[in-house]
């Protein structure tokens, strides 16, 4: 019997050592991941208490000193850029390592080398988007054109493969653990491919939903539902800029017969609502102290890691302070000793969709015109963990890559069309933030940009010398009207892209006169701009409650825009509630609960502070109203974009008879009114319902803002349920999952004064205090100081490294 018992616990044993030591699935091996001496335990720590005096790495032509403040900000001193660049790429590595290469492992479409085949659609919509194919042709350009760039490019990557190089298993971040791989070795390429990620993240297009609107509305009901230029066009350059240079000239062929056989079952992926930035500068005469001062705020999805990564980068010729992108050489929204710039989507249709007649079904060549052109073919090896490899062949045309065909979501009805997008051309953007780093004056920010062309951005500028500009900046084609709006016949080189506009001809505007410059992702222009300008996402509400803002505004300080980067006042609902009222009438629901709430309503002030519940009351009166007019849409069958909300109230105040409203087989006659009494009715419902399972419906424990990790499942990574105001098409735009993932206010006086924060911390590691120790502060609307250091300013370090040369 004891020799039973005996094998019975061996057996046991050396099960459990088994189970221990393989993954099961997707999970990693148990064993190491609880192993003290290398498992998860070893990432609980802070990042002073492991500080290292002196690090040697290869490489380095000198000693660069790596000064970290109280908040783990690097101050990087170096004497020259090639030093300064490879340390950059060691610092940033050794708190954002994983960050860094997933991001670009996304971008690259190989995600399924890290979870197996649940990514696999994933990463095939993505290689055939072409980021990839971008990067590679971006890194061909710097070959040829910019070897300058291409060797800082380089010390980057070799500052971040010395880290690698020396990191244990103890020492890998923990996601490495959990997911069970380890880093590979960094390279330029990937750092360009970080760009064409945010050029993926921030562009969008509806060329495929508009073309099926066209054929359900026709184009007048189609104009009239979404006008290329609002009523209430409050453009990113003033609207009454005169245009000094002569237009390249472009006339719509005549007879065009755009592709009208499709519908389109599935669109790409579009930017996620509430993506969005504000930025501004005001000239000294607008404030107190008589120097301009530059605000911005980018908004993007509210991640841990944060997305960016806060650092100061100097030589002995510049010193330059801000946000970073962790695994992109410098300052991407910042300032030096003489400027400071800032930057927010200018959402311009840089994408368009070409339907492609192949002449058989090898898909070997392709009509174009009278003639047939050689189809390319790109062989796509998708690693898949604890599988053998997918391939996947990607057709691409001179427009650019065959998304969908038969071999690829061929349920579509659209397939074989080829997407033309700016990132599938070389270029240089890094080489801007590069430029912009160390420029001095107006005439250094026009010099970096013109290397700039995706994704379209509005570059914000303000200068020690008392200049303020705006510039909307990217590669754009010379269209003709409605080119690129709907689909569009490959076969017919007249509706090809012919050329661009100059980089001069871009809107752009230096010290208006009404002091102050900026942009919150509206229309750029108004009508007299010559060139043809569309996007289906401008804003309506941010811009034109900055603007008004900065009208009235006079001796401005510093704190005066920290409160107007944190305002709360909800301009939507101030415009549409009033209405709604009215469309109500006495219209009322006998229950107590939709009297308190209309009482609520009527009472508010319009301000979407954490703690008010009028937000709370029209957020979802406003969207069961919306979703009430427009449902019958979902009844096309296909997918299509809906009326924006701006658009929408306009017709409810205008036309609140319209058969527009009327969308329905119903023998009444349905109008404004009705949908406006029935989203009251489910409003109450909801929030009635809310009460009895949530409680208090306060705007913050409504919206339950979420800073979440990259890896949605890893939520005990996250922070939730942030108490902050704020949310969609509010100057203080934070939403549920979306918010300013950065803020910046610099005031440019002899000596700067800079502040900044964002929604994360400086580690990428979730044991470490510096993980998530800004978010109270910016919930709150605080800000750090943010000033330029020296290398002899060693108070309130918190520790200092010095590189040194490796023998």
């Amino acid at each position: 019997m004891k020799y039973f018992s005996f094998i019975f616990v061996l057996l046991i044993t050396l099960a459990l050592g088994y189970f221990a030591s393989v993954p099961i699935g997707p999970a990693p091996p148990m064993g190491p991941l609880m192993d003290p001496n290398h498992g998860f335990w070893q990432n609980m720590y802070s990042e002073d208490e492991i500080a290292e005096d002196e690090i040697a790495i290869p490489g380095l032509q000198g000693t660069v000193t790596v000064t970290y403040d109280e908040n783990l900000i690097p101050h990087i001193f170096a004497q020259n850029e090639e030093d300064l660049y490879r340390v950059q790429g060691y610092v940033t590595a050794q708190h954002r390592l994983w960050q860094m290469e997933f991001q670009t492992m996304a971008a690259a479409g190989r995600i399924s080398e890290i979870v197996g085949p649940i990514a696999l659609e994933l990463d095939r919509m993505t290689r055939r988007k072409g980021l990839a194919y971008g990067a590679e042709l971006g890194l061909a350009y710097l070959k040829e054109k910019d070897p300058e760039t291409l060797k800082l490019v380089e010390a980057y990557a070799e500052g971040v493969n010395a880290y690698i190089d020396q990191i244990s298993s103890a020492q890998l971040p923990v996601e490495y653990k959990i997911l069970n791989y380890r880093p590979e070795k960094w390279s330029g390429y990937k750092s360009l491919l970080l760009l064409k990620y945010m050029s993926d993240m921030l562009v969008g297009d509806r060329d495929l939903e508009y073309s099926n609107l066209r054929k359900i509305l026709g184009e007048e009901l189609l104009n009239k539902l979404f006008p290329e230029f609002p009523v209430d066009n409050d453009p990113v350059i003033e609207a009454d800029k005169v245009w000094d240079f002569e237009p390249i000239q472009v006339t719509k062929p005549d007879s065009l017969n755009f592709p009208n056989d499709e519908w389109v079952i599935d669109p790409l992926p579009q930017p996620e609502e509430g993506t969005g930035s504000n930025n501004w500068a005001v000239s000294g005469k607008k404030t107190k102290n008589g120097y301009p001062i530059l605000a911005n705020d980018p908004h993007l999805s509210l991640n841990l890691p944060s997305l960016w990564y806060s650092m100061q980068l100097s030589t002995p010729g510049h010193s330059v302070k801000g946000a970073t992108l962790p695994g992109a050489l410098g300052v991407i929204s910042g300032f030096n000793e003489n400027i400071a710039w800032g930057v927010t989507n200018a959402t311009k249709d840089a994408r368009d969709w070409y339907k492609i007649t192949f002449k058989d079904e090898t898909r070997g060549s392709y009509k174009y015109g009278e003639s047939w052109r050689d189809s390319e073919f790109r062989i796509e090896e998708i690693q898949i963990k604890g599988q053998e490899s997918f391939i996947d062949t990607v057709v691409y045309t001179h427009y650019g890559p065959v998304v969908y065909d038969e071999t690829f979501k061929s349920e579509r009805q659209d397939i074989n069309f080829a997407l033309k997008w700016t990132v599938h051309e070389g270029s240089n953007e890094q080489k801007t933030f590069l430029m912009m780093n160390k420029a001095k004056n107006h005439a250094d920010y026009n010099a970096a940009l013109d290397n700039y062309t995706a994704p379209a951005q509005n570059f914000v500028f303000a200068s020690k010398s008392g200049d303020i500009a705006m510039r909307i900046q990217g590669k754009f084609a010379v269209k003709w009207k409605e080119q690129g709006k709907f689909f569009m016949d490959g076969s017919d080189p007249r509706m090809e892209w012919k050329e661009y506009i100059p980089n001069a001809h871009n809107p752009s505007t230096l010290n208006p006169e009404r002091g102050f410059v900026s942009s919150a992702n509206q229309h750029p222009v108004d009508p007299s701009y010559p060139y043809y300008v569309f996007d289906n996402s401008y804003e309506h509400y941010r811009n034109r409650r900055l603007n008004k803002r900065l009208r009235e505004m006079e001796n401005i300080t510093v704190d005066d825009m920290k409160a107007l980067q944190f305002d709360d006042y909800y301009l939507h609902a101030a415009e549409a509630l009033p209405v709604m009222i009215n469309l109500l009438g006495s219209y009322l629901p006998n229950d107590e609960s939709a009297k308190k709430y209309m009482q609520e309503l009527k009472s508010w002030d319009f301000y979407a502070d954490p703690n008010q519940k009028g937000p709370t009351l029209f957020s979802s009166w406003w969207s069961k109203t919306y979703n009430e007019i427009w449902k019958e849409w979902a009844e096309f069958g296909v997918p299509v974009v809906r009326p924006s909300n701006y658009q929408t109230v306009k017709l409810l105040k205008e036309e609140p008879a319209s058969q527009i409203f009327d969308w329905g087989n119903s023998a009444n006659i349905e109008t404004a009114s009705d949908h406006v009494k029935k989203g009251f009715e489910l409003m109450v419902e909801e929030m009635k319902k809310w009460e009895e399972d949530e409680g208090d419906y306060a705007w913050a424990n409504f919206k339950r803002t979420k800073i979440q990790h990259l890896v949605p499942q890893f939520n005990s990574f996250s922070v939730e349920n942030v108490y902050t105001g704020g949310g969609s098409g509010i100057l203080n735009a934070t939403g549920s999952r979306h918010g300013a993932s950065w803020r910046m206010v610099v005031e440019l006086g002899s000596d700067i004064q800079a502040f900044g924060i964002y929604p994360g911390g400086q580690s990428g590691n979730p044991g470490s205090k510096f993980y998530a120790n800004f978010i109270s502060k910016w919930a709150n609307g605080e800000y750090l100081n943010f000033n330029l250091r020296k290398p002899d300013d060693s108070d309130a370090s918190l520790f200092i490294t010095t590189f040194v040369p490796k023998p």
